[in-house]
C-alpha cells in the first residue's frame, strides 16, 4: 500500500523523526498533538482551551490527509491532571461526539513542555468509494 507522511511543518517533526500524521491505504494516524502553535502553547493553565487547541490541530491533520472527524476510530488522550478529565472530555465530545471512537483517558507525570496539559492521538478510517 502507498505511504503518505503528512508534515505540518512544525520544527520538532525533522528534529525527532516524525510525521504529524501517516495515511497508508484507508488508514490514517495521527501523531500526538499539543495545543503548542507556532506562537508557542495556547491556552496556558487551562485544560480545556488546550484541548480545543489540540484537536484543532489534529482535525487540520486529518483534513490534510483527506480524513473528517467522523472517519476517527480511535483517539488516546493524555492528561497530565486526572482532574481535568472532563473539561478534556468536553472538548472531546464536541469534535468526536457524533463518531464516538474508542478511545483511552490516561494520567501522565508530563509532556515535553511543562505547560502542555494535554495531548491526543487520533485513528481513522477513510472509505473507499464503492466500486461501481
Amino acid at each position: 500500500m502507498k505511504r503518505e507522511n503528512i508534515s505540518t511543518g512544525g520544527k520538532w517533526e525533522p528534529i525527532i523523526g516524525y510525521s504529524r500524521a501517516v495515511k497508508v491505504g484507508p488508514f490514517v494516524f495521527v501523531s500526538g498533538c499539543t495545543s503548542a502553535t507556532a506562537e508557542g502553547v495556547q491556552g496556558k493553565g487551562d485544560a480545556y482551551a488546550q484541548a480545543v487547541q489540540t484537536l484543532k490541530t489534529v482535525v487540520h491533520a486529518l483534513e490534510k490527509a483527506g480524513a473528517r472527524p467522523e472517519h476517527v476510530v480511535r483517539t488516546r488522550i493524555y492528561l497530565t491532571r486526572m482532574a481535568d478529565w472532563q473539561e478534556v472530555g468536553r472538548a472531546h465530545g464536541e469534535v468526536f461526539g457524533d463518531a464516538r471512537p474508542a478511545t483511552a483517558m490516561v494520567e501522565v507525570s508530563g509532556l515535553i513542555d511543562p505547560d502542555m496539559l494535554v495531548e491526543i492521538e487520533a485513528d481513522a478510517i477513510v472509505p473507499t468509494p464503492a466500486a461501481s
